[in-house]
């Protein structure tokens, strides 16, 4: 299936101006996006399904950025929050448009 222009759209923006999309990382897997000093990689999740909400945390910790972002839709926030706890992972949940953001500490 393939990704939709929004969603395109968001990787692009979350990459900034030379950073780099859908950046390999261990086990055959790609990041959304990536900035070009390498300190904040995204990661864009539009289902609401648990299991691929904790995939994508799995992307995100598995990456080698200091802060990790993961992009939900706003209903999905608190899912993403309990996602982030059960994989162990350190980072901020933001919605789409980047307007509400939880931090997720351990």
């Amino acid at each position: 299936m393939s990704e939709s222009k929004s969603h395109k759209r968001l990787k692009k923006k979350a990459a900034g101006k030379g950073g780099t999309t859908e950046k390999s990382i261990t086990k055959r897997r790609r990041l959304d996006a990536q900035t070009k000093d390498k300190r904040i990689a995204t990661e864009i999740e539009r289902s609401g399904d648990k299991d691929s909400l904790e995939e994508a945390v799995k992307r995100l910790k598995d990456s080698q950025s200091p802060q990790k972002v993961l992009l939900v839709p706003q209903g999905d926030m608190l899912k993403a929050v309990e996602a982030a706890k059960d994989v162990g992972v350190k980072l901020k949940v933001m919605n789409l448009s980047k307007t509400k953001s939880r931090n997720v500490g351990l």
